[in-house]
C-alpha cells in the first residue's frame, strides 16, 4: 500500500498545511523561479503542455494507486531534534469533535485504522512538551494519510524552514542563519507592507526613499539591495539581475515570510548572492467557507479595504484575497495607491498527489516628489507599477520515501516613470543651456558639514520624459526528493528559465534582450544521533550571459546540550554555514558592457576575436557564519549570537575609459569605448555580529529583541566617483564620492549599528503589540549637481545620514464573535527623520478599523 505523506503533496513552500508542526521528507522547489510576462503564458504553456502534465500525473497515480479498501491515518511524533516521543497522546478530531484517541509506541508512531473519508486533524500531548495540532486534512476512501508532528519544548515556537535544505526542516536542525515571521507575528504587528516587518529581523536593513510607496530596499548582512532573491509561492518576483522594489509588496494574503541570510545560489540559482526572502501566501483550510472583510482609515487621507474568502470543498481548497490601499502621504505630489490580488487554489486528484495554482498581482501608482529636503520644490513626476506572477505546481508522493514535483511559472513586471514637464526654476547658461533648479536651501549632514545653494532638479530636454520597461520570465522546474532513512535524505532539481526584457526612454528603445538559462543542483542532509545535523550540496548554472558557474554550500548544527524543560540551562546549539553565490547581470549591465559595445562598434568584433574579450561575468560572493544558541528557563528563553564574514567580488560597475587599461583592457579596445563600459571591477567586504533574544515571559506575553553590528567596507572600485573624487570648495581637503562610495568607505545607507524590540500580548479576544527599531548613522551622498554642474552641493559621505528611532503600536479587541476592532500606529514618537538623505520619511501615522469574519471552523462548531 503506498503511503501518503502530508508534507509531500502540499510542499514546504506552501506551509499553510501545518508547516509549523510537521516534519519528514518534503519535496520543495528551492530554485528561485523567475518571472514571466502575463500575456505570454498561453504561448509558453499551450494545451499540449497541460495535457502532458495531466498524463504524467495520471501515470504516477496508476503506479502508486492504493489497492486497500480501508482508510488509515498514521504518523510519527518526535522532539525538536527528531527523537521519537513514546507515550504521546494522539487525538483524532473530526468536525471539531474528538473522534478517536491513541498513544504513540516506543518508536513514536501512531495508527488509526478503518477511518471513514472526511476532513481530520490531530492533537498531540506529551509530558514535558507543548501540545501541538495539525491543520485539517482530507482523507479519501481507501487512502492512507501520514501526518508527522514535531513537539516543541517550552513556549517558544519552532518553525519549519525551506530555504536552508531544499525540503522543509525544523529550524532547530538547521545550521544556517534563517528567521521566520509567521502568521502570529504578522497579525500582531499589523504592518501594511512586508518591508516594515522585515526591519525587525537581525541582519536585515531596510531603507525607504520617502513615504508610503517610495522605493523600498532591503540589505542583508551588508550586501547590496539587489543581492537578494525574492520569492512568493515558489515564483521569483525580482527583476532580471536581482533588483526589487519592496514598497509594492503588501502583507495582504501573506501567511509567512522566511529570510535566509547569506548566499544560497545552490538552491535558488542566480541572484541569491546575499540572501533569500521566501514568502508564502495563505490557503483555505476549513470545510465551512470563511469570509473576512476589513476596512480602516487614518490620517493623511488614508483608506484601506480588504476582503478574502477561503475554504475546502472535497478535493479542492481555495483562497482569494483582494486589498485596496490609498493615501495622500504628508508631502505634495506624493499620493500612493496599491491594489493587490492573491489567489491560491489546490486540488487533490488522489491521496498521494496534488495540483496547485497560485496567483499574485499588484498594481500601484505613486506621485514622485523627489528629495524634497534637498530641492525645496516637489518634482512633477509619477510612476506606475504592475506585477503579475503565476505558478502551477504538480506534486506526487510516489512512494513513502520518494517525492516528485513539477512547477511552471510565469511572471511579468511593467514599470513606467513619467515626468510630464520640468519642475523648478529655469536657469540658462551658454555652456549648458536651460536646466531647472530647486529653491535655495541649506542642507546639513549628521557629520557636521553644511552647504547652501541651489541644485538642478530637472535637466533640460524634450518633455514629457518617459521611461518604460518590461521584464518577463518563464520557467519550468522539476525536483525529486528521496529519503534513504531517518538519518539521510537527498534532493535534486533541474530548471529551465527564459528571460526577456525591453525598455525605452522618451521614445528611444533599447534592443530587446532574451536569455535561456539552465541550472541544476544536488543536496543531501542528514543527522547523527539526533545531535549533529549536516547539509551539503552544489548548484550548477549555465547562463546565457556569463556561462557556467558552480556554487557549493555546506552547513552543520551540533547540540552540546539537548533541549530540556526541567533544567534552567536548556539546549546549547553550535552552528556554522559556508556558502557561495552568484548574480547574473541586469539587462542594462549586459547592454552597456564592454563586450556588447564592441559588438555594435565598427571593427569591434575583430577586437573581440583578437584580444579574447568575454561577455560580462557574474557577480560573486563567498560567505562564512558561525554562532551559538542557548536555551534558558526550561526553554522559555532563547538567546543566540552569530558572527558572519562575506566577500562580494566581481561586482559590476561603470568604468570610465581612462581606467579600462588598469583592468587589463588593451588600449585598442579601450579606444573603442570612449564613454567607458560596464565591467566586473568592484568588490567589498562585510563582517559583523548578530544577536537575537526571545522570551516567553508568560503564557500570553512574548518579548523579542535583535541587534546587529555591521562592518562593511568597499575594498575595490573603478567607478568614476571612486577614481575621480569630488571636492566641495567649502571643504577642499575632504574627498567625496558623488554617486558611489570611495574605496575604504562604507556602502551607502548601511548603518554600523541597528536593532529592534517587539513585545506582544495576545489573548483570545484582545491583544496588543509594541515594536521599536533603531538605526545608527550611515554613509550616503546628496547626489546633487549645482547650476554650473559643479560640486558645491555635495557633502562628505562619512556619517552623512543621521540615525533614527521608530516606535509602533497595534491593538485589537473582539467585541463579539466575528467582529473585531483594531488599530495600528507607526512612528508614534513623531520623529522627523530620513532613511535616505534628503527624503523626509512619514511622520506619526495611524489607522483604525473593523474586521468582520463569517464562517470557518469555529463558526460551524458554534452553529
Amino acid at each position: 500500500m503506498p503511503l501518503f505523506r502530508f508534507t509531500g503533496w502540499e510542499g514546504a513552500d506552501e506551509k499553510h498545511d501545518g508547516a509549523s508542526q510537521e516534519t519528514g521528507l518534503i519535496g520543495i522547489p528551492l530554485s528561485a523561479l523567475p518571472r514571466a510576462k502575463e500575456d505570454t503564458v498561453q504561448k509558453l504553456y499551450p494545451a499540449r503542455t497541460i495535457l502532458a502534465i495531466s498524463l504524467w500525473l495520471a501515470l504516477l497515480q496508476t503506479l502508486t494507486g492504493s489497492s486497500a479498501a480501508a482508510s488509515t491515518i498514521h504518523g510519527k511524533i518526535t522532539d525538536p531534534l527528531g527523537k521519537p516521543v513514546p507515550g504521546a497522546r494522539v487525538t483524532l478530531i473530526h468536525s471539531s469533535s474528538r473522534f478517536r484517541q491513541t498513544s504513540t509506541d516506543p518508536r513514536g508512531a501512531f495508527l488509526f485504522s478503518a477511518v471513514p473519508s472526511g476532513n481530520y486533524r490531530i492533537n498531540v500531548e506529551a509530558a514535558g512538551f507543548t501540545s501541538a495540532s495539525s491543520t485539517p486534512l482530507s482523507l479519501k476512501a481507501g487512502g492512507s494519510l501520514q501526518i508527522d508532528l514535531q513537539l516543541q519544548i517550552g513556549t517558544l515556537k519552532q518553525h519549519l524552514v525551506v530555504s536552508a535544505t531544499g525540503t522543509a526542516m525544523p529550524e532547530s536542525q538547521v545550521g544556517s542563519s534563517v528567521s521566520v515571521l509567521g502568521p502570529e507575528e504578522l497579525d500582531a504587528l499589523n504592518k501594511l507592507d512586508v518591508l516594515d516587518a522585515l526591519r525587525l529581523l537581525p541582519g536585515v536593513g531596510v531603507v525607504q526613499e520617502g513615504e508610503r510607496g517610495s522605493l523600498g530596499s532591503v540589505f542583508i548582512q551588508g550586501g547590496n539591495s539587489g543581492f537578494n532573491k525574492v520569492i512568493i509561492d515558489g515564483i521569483a518576483i525580482d527583476e532580471i539581475g536581482g533588483e526589487f522594489d519592496f514598497s509594492n509588496l503588501s502583507t495582504s494574503g501573506v501567511e509567512e515570510v522566511e529570510v535566509f541570510r547569506g548566499p544560497d545560489s545552490i538552491l535558488y540559482g542566480s541572484d541569491a548572492l546575499g540572501g533569500v526572502i521566501n514568502i508564502t501566501t495563505r490557503s483555505g483550510s476549513t470545510p465551512t467557507p470563511q469570509f473576512t472583510y476589513s476596512a480602516d482609515a487614518g490620517n493623511f487621507e488614508t483608506y484601506r479595504q480588504e476582503a478574502s474568502v477561503g475554504g475546502v470543498f472535497h478535493p479542492f481548497d481555495y483562497y482569494v484575497d483582494f486589498m485596496r490601499f490609498d493615501t495622500q502621504n504628508s508631502l505634495p505630489n506624493n499620493s500612493f495607491h496599491n491594489g493587490t490580488l492573491t489567489g491560491n487554489f489546490g486540488w487533490k486528484p488522489a491521496q498521494n498527489a496534488s495540483v496547485r495554482f497560485t496567483l499574485h498581482h499588484d498594481a500601484t501608482g505613486l506621485g514622485s516628489s523627489n528629495a524634497l529636503a534637498l530641492y525645496g520644490i516637489p518634482d512633477d513626476s509619477f510612476q506606475r507599477y504592475q506585477d503579475t506572477d503565476m505558478g502551477l505546481t504538480v506534486q506526487d508522493q510516489t512512494t513513502s520515501r520518494w517525492h516528485n514535483m513539477l512547477r511552471l511559472t510565469s511572471a511579468h513586471i511593467h514599470y513606467l516613470f513619467d515626468t510630464p514637464e520640468p519642475a523648478g526654476i529655469p536657469f540658462t547658461t551658454a555652456a549648458f543651456g536651460t536646466n531647472y533648479l530647486g529653491d535655495p536651501v541649506t542642507i546639513c549632514g549628521a557629520n557636521g558639514y553644511c552647504t547652501s545653494g541651489q541644485a538642478i532638479l530637472d535637466y533640460g530636454g524634450a518633455y514629457p520624459m518617459i521611461f518604460d520597461s518590461i521584464n518577463s520570465v518563464r520557467s519550468v522546474y522539476a525536483q525529486t526528493d528521496y529519503n534513504f532513512g531517518p538519518e539521510l535524505a537527498a534532493t535534486a532539481g533541474i530548471q529551465y528559465v527564459n528571460e526577456t526584457g525591453s525598455s525605452q526612454s522618451s521614445g528611444l528603445a533599447a534592443p530587446a534582450i532574451s536569455r535561456n538559462n539552465y541550472d541544476t543542483f544536488f543536496e543531501a542532509h542528514g543527522t547523527l544521533s539526533q545531535r549533529l545535523f549536516g547539509t551539503a550540496g552544489v548548484g550548477l548554472e549555465s547562463n546565457a550571459v556569463f556561462g557556467f558557474a558552480a556554487t557549493p554550500r555546506a552547513s552543520a548544527a551540533y547540540y552540546v546540550r539537548r533541549p530540556s524543560s526541567a533544567l534552567f540551562f536548556g539546549h546549547t546549539k553550535l552552528r556554522f554555514n559556508f556558502g557561495t553565490g552568484i548574480e547574473e547581470p541586469s539587462l542594462s549591465d549586459q547592454e552597456s558592457s564592454l563586450y556588447a559595445l564592441l559588438t555594435q562598434t565598427p571593427g569591434g568584433p575583430q577586437l573581440i576575436r583578437q584580444y579574447g574579450i568575454s561577455p560580462i561575468g557574474a557577480e560573486r560572493s563567498t560567505s562564512f557564519d558561525a554562532g551559538i544558541e542557548q536555551g534558558l528557563a526550561g526553554e522559555r528563553i532563547r538567546l543566540g549570537t552569530s558572527w558572519f564574514h562575506e566577500r562580494f567580488y566581481d561586482l559590476i560597475d561603470d568604468v570610465p575609459q581612462s581606467a579600462l587599461p588598469t583592468l587589463g583592457v588593451p588600449s585598442a579596445v579601450a579606444a573603442a569605448a570612449p564613454f567607458g563600459a560596464y565591467l566586473n571591477s568592484d568588490s567589498w567586504r562585510s563582517q559583523g555580529a548578530e544577536t537575537d533574544f526571545t522570551a516567553g515571559l508568560a503564557s500570553h506575553l512574548i518579548l523579542q529583541a535583535a541587534y546587529t553590528w555591521l562592518d562593511a567596507v568597499v575594498t575595490r572600485s573603478f567607478s568614476s566617483s571612486a577614481l575621480f573624487p569630488a571636492f566641495n570648495p567649502a571643504f577642499p581637503d575632504v574627498p567625496i564620492g558623488a554617486y558611489a562610495p570611495l574605496v575604504g568607505g562604507r556602502p551607502f545607507r548601511q548603518p554600523e549599528n541597528s536593532g529592534s524590540f517587539v513585545l506582544t500580548y495576545s489573548r483570545q479576544r484582545f491583544g496588543a503589540n509594541f515594536n521599536a527599531y533603531f538605526a545608527g548613522r550611515s554613509d550616503d551622498s546628496t547626489f546633487l549637481t549645482d547650476a554650473y554642474f559643479g560640486d558645491t552641493m555635495l557633502l562628505p559621505n562619512h556619517n552623512l545620514l543621521a540615525g533614527y528611532q521608530l516606535a509602533g503600536f497595534s491593538g485589537w479587541y473582539q467585541i463579539r464573535r466575528g467582529v473585531t476592532l483594531y488599530t495600528s500606529m507607526s512612528n508614534v514618537l513623531d520623529e522627523h527623520y530620513q532613511a535616505a538623505f534628503g527624503y523626509p520619511a512619514l511622520p506619526f501615522n495611524f489607522r483604525a478599523g473593523v474586521r468582520f469574519t463569517l464562517g470557518g471552523s469555529e463558526w460551524k462548531r458554534k452553529h
